[in-house]
Parts: C-alpha cells; sequence; structure tokens
C-alpha cells in the first residue's frame, strides 16, 4: 500500500510494517534517517493465531476474528498517518495453517498486500534485524516466534547458514506434555538432521522474540538490574536454566509484577526457558545476548543499499537526535571534532563514544537549568540507542552530566555499570564539552576559527584577532577545570 503525502514540507517520509506473527500482530511506523528511523507508532494485538495449530492444523475461530479487527484498525491508522509505504507480511502460523487463506483474503479486502514469508525469509530477516542494532554481531541468532524458531549464523555484517524448525514457543507446552525429556529428545533430533548440533559452540545466542526479551526482563528483575533496557542483556546458560526453576514455583500474579512483562508474555515464560535451555546445550553457545530488533528491523535493513548499511546507527541516531531537539544542526560533528586533539589517545570504540556524546551535547537545553545535568543522564541511559552496550550509556551519561554542569561526580547507577577510570574519561570529555559550548555559545563560526591542543604539560585555547574576546571569566573557568581534570596547565595561545 502506498499512500503519497499532502506536501513535504508538511510531513516526512513514514514507512510502516503490519507484522502478522503466530502470537501477535503489530503495526509499526518508522520516520526519520533510513539507517535508523525512530518509531513513531508502535501497536500489538497478542491473537494467538498459532494457539492450537499444532493439534487442529487451522487458526481458531477467536484468533480469526482478533486477527481481522486488528488489520482493519491498523490499516486505518496507517491512512490516517500518511504512511508512505506500507509493508504487510505474514509468518509461520498463516503460513501453515489450512485457513491461513481466509485472513489473507480478508486483509487484501482491506487493501493490504500480504507477503507470505517462508522459513528462511523469517530467518534471514531476523538476521538483519540482529545486525542492524548490533553491526558486530558473530555468532547465532534464534528468533522464537509463536509458530517457529529461526537460526541463522551471522558474521562480518553476513547472514549464511539459516534454517527453520515448527519449534515456536506455542507447539512447546504440546511436546512438553509428552513425558519428561520430549522436549530435549526433539529439539535433538531437529537439531541434528539439519546439521545444526555444535554450531554455536563458544558464539553468543543473539535472543529475538518477545517470549525471550521477556525471560531478560524477568532476569533484569531477579538481578535488580539498574538499567531497564532490555537491548544487549546477556545472561549466561546457567542463568536461563535458575530462571527456568524459577518459573515453575513461582505463581501469575508474582509474575505480573514484574516490570514490563505483559501478562501475555508470562504465559509462556517457562515454555521459552525450557526450550531455550535445551537449545543451548545442544548449540553448545556461551552465552545469550538479547536483541531488540528483529524481523521487523530487519526487512528495513535489508531493503537498504550497501553503503547505508555501513553506517554507524548509534552515530545515526544521536545526530539525528541533536538535530531535531538540540539549538543548531549539526553542532555535534563540530564539537567533536574540535574536542578530538585532547583526546587522540583514545581507542577507536571510545572515540566513537565520545562522538555520540557530542551530538547529545546540546538536547538538554530546553530542560529547568537546575535539571539539565539529570537530563543529561536520563538522554543517555534510557534513550532508544542500539550498537552500545550499558558500558557505553554509562559513558556517554557522564559525559553529558559534566557538560550540562553536574560535576565531575559520578551518578548513580553509573559506577555500577563502568569501571572508575572509564568515567574519569568520560568526565574529561564533559568538560572539554562545556568548555566548547560555553567559548561558542552553541554557534559554529567560534568553533571552526579556533582550535585545542596539549603538549604534556598545557591545555591550550588558540584564539586570533577578535576571537580573544570571547575569553571571559565563565570560559576560563571551563578552561581552568578541564586542564585540572587532565592534569595540564590551562594556557591562551595564539
Amino acid at each position: 500500500m502506498f499512500r503519497k503525502p499532502r506536501g513535504e514540507a508538511e510531513i516526512a517520509p513514514r514507512t510502516g510494517i503490519i507484522d502478522i506473527g503466530s502470537n501477535s500482530i503489530r503495526l509499526v511506523v518508522y520516520q526519520g534517517p533510513e539507517r535508523l528511523p525512530a518509531i513513531l507508532f508502535n501497536e500489538k494485538v497478542m491473537a494467538g493465531l498459532g494457539r492450537g495449530l499444532a493439534e487442529t492444523g487451522a487458526i481458531a475461530p477467536e484468533g480469526m476474528r482478533l486477527a481481522k479487527e486488528a488489520l482493519a484498525r491498523f490499516a486505518a491508522v496507517s491512512r490516517e498517518m500518511e504512511v508512505t509505504r506500507l509493508r504487510t507480511v505474514a509468518t509461520a502460523a498463516v503460513r501453515d495453517a489450512s485457513n491461513g487463506a481466509i485472513l489473507l483474503n480478508a486483509a487484501r479486502d482491506l487493501g493490504l498486500e500480504v507477503e507470505l514469508l517462508s522459513g528462511e525469509q523469517e530467518a534471514i530477516a531476523a538476521g538483519h534485524g540482529v545486525m542492524s542494532a548490533i553491526p558486530q554481531a558473530d555468532g547465532i541468532v534464534g528468533d522464537l516466534g509463536g509458530g517457529s524458531l529461526e537460526l541463522v549464523r551471522v558474521k562480518k555484517g553476513e547472514v549464511s547458514d539459516r534454517v527453520s524448525f515448527p519449534l515456536g514457543v506455542l507447539r512447546i507446552a504440546a511436546i512438553r506434555g509428552k513425558g519428561p525429556g520430549a522436549l530435549e529428545r526433539q529439539v535433538h533430533k531437529l537439531l541434528k538432521g539439519a546439521d545444526w548440533l555444535g554450531r554455536g559452540a563458544g558464539l553468543p545466542l543473539y535472543l529475538v522474540g518477545g517470549s525471550w526479551r521477556a525471560l531478560g526482563r524477568l532476569d533484569m528483575h531477579l538481578c535488580s538490574y539498574p538499567l531497564p533496557v532490555i537491548h544487549q542483556y546477556a545472561m549466561a546458560p546457567a542463568a536461563i536454566a535458575r530462571m527456568g526453576r524459577t518459573i515453575a514455583h513461582v505463581d501469575k500474579h508474582w509474575l505480573r509484577a514484574v516490570p514490563g512483562l505483559s501478562s501475555a508474555r508470562s504465559a509462556t515464560l517457562g515454555d521459552g526457558a525450557a526450550l531455550l535451555t535445551v537449545l543451548l546445550k545442544h548449540l553448545g553457545s556461551s552465552t545469550t545476548i538479547v536483541s531488540a530488533f528483529g524481523l521487523r528491523e530487519g526487512l528495513l535493513y535489508g531493503a537498504l543499499d550497501a553503503a547505508c548499511r555501513v553506517q554507524d546507527p548509534l552515530i545515526v541516531a544521536t545526530r539525528d537526535e541533536g538535530r531535531v531537539f538540540g539549538r543548531f544542526p549539526e553542532h555535534g560533528d563540530l564539537l567533536d571534532q574540535w574536542i578530538a586533539p585532547l583526546f587522540d589517545r583514545d581507542l577507536p570504540a571510545m572515540a566513537r563514544l565520545r562522538h555520540a556524546a557530542c551530538h547529545l551535547s546540546d538536547v538538554g537545553w530546553r530542560a529547568n537549568p537546575e535539571f539539565r545535568a539529570e537530563r543529561g543522564v536520563e538522554i543517555a541511559l534510557h534513550g532508544n540507542w542500539v550498537a552500545i552496550d550499558a558500558r557505553g550509556r554509562a559513558l556517554i551519561a557522564q559525559a553529558l552530566f559534566t557538560s550540562l554542569g553536574g560535576g565531575t561526580n559520578t551518578p548513580e547507577p553509573l559506577p555500577t555499570l563502568a569501571p572508575p577510570a572509564d568515567l574519569k574519561r568520560a568526565v574529561a570529555w564533559g568538560l572539554a564539552m562545556r568548555l566548547g559550548q560555553r567559548l561558542s555559545g552553541g554557534l559554529a563560526g567560534p568553533l571552526q576559527r579556533s582550535r585545542l591542543s596539549e603538549d604534556g604539560s598545557v591545555v591550550a585555547l588558540h584564539l586570533s584577532g577578535d576571537d580573544r574576546a570571547l575569553y571571559g571569566d565563565a570560559v576560563e573557568r571551563r578552561h581552568v577545570a578541564l586542564g585540572n581534570a587532565v592534569g595540564r596547565k590551562a594556557v591562551v595561545a595564539g
């Protein structure tokens, strides 16, 4: 479905995806940079199309009703939002159900052209989704849906081997009901038949799908993890096995009290944990890493050209955030270039985080001055960033906290997320950013005409001509603070 916006100045292009899954049906509308557009709208309906499919071979009447209602609403919402391009896809339940064509025909009557994805296409899309959010991913992607489980090998930005198994979370209860060890025997048989036994030896298993993300939420709750961000959260196989035992002995009311855990997902937690425990054993994977991105994001990523795919999603997203919410577009790139001479020993991974922090350096300017530093921490820790772990978020948070006037202290929970030496480095970034912002007033000209340097004993701010007048008391104090933080004397040079 295509719809032309009323005017380019009135609305930026919007891309929508309706995902007809075996457990849920979801509409997500994206808007923003091609490499990593922001989510403008996100709604799901737990239709449970795959529930009972293994026994009856058909989508149940209640699931069919909920699905038709969801598709009608999502088609209407897409029209109202003037979605530029709407893509509708269906996966295992519709593919396998004897009455799946009825739902496809109902979608067509609504103007939705449904792509019925094969198991291989699902696997490729899941792999692309993980690589979109974790560009350096090297391991096995496991995408657990309601009707199927896809496994795909990802390495160096490429998808290689992939396979699809009838092991969706809605099928696991029936398999486990056949007696102790039935699930393990079934998983072993399927993996062996597809030549996947031991394929994950020493590699992480990247977890995609709502049921496995729910397991991550539960583990975060059990461990009192201080950062409520699921993306790139890691769980060891032993922790997953312990969770499986915990789930078996707690009631539903306790599970429903877990933050971020929906009641619909809590019902399948035990089956999801049981499958994951067995799967890790027979794949030989060393750890698990949760991915917030999956099939839908993989469809977007798969449509990009090679030049767009190699863009850093963290830099793209923070640059766009700075452009939208900062005072001066593209100021972050210039600020990073200005402070970079002081940090030329930063390894590329650290320099990347510093660059992202510079893009976010001005996004808190509308906040109450008393709370700008706290606003910076919130943006760094809770922003919808990808290709960054908890340590990276903490370093950006520290840099923003310091640059926005919070001082050189380290607020909670940053000390639990990153080592002291790294946080100390981020403090120095923040002081340099604070100096650049005060000197320039956030404008490009003063930064373009001046520069910073250091020679092991001094931090020199080079100003010439009329720009000497910019070096007022407030600038001097920030210059001295930066020099003290890096053990150098602050001097003004021509």
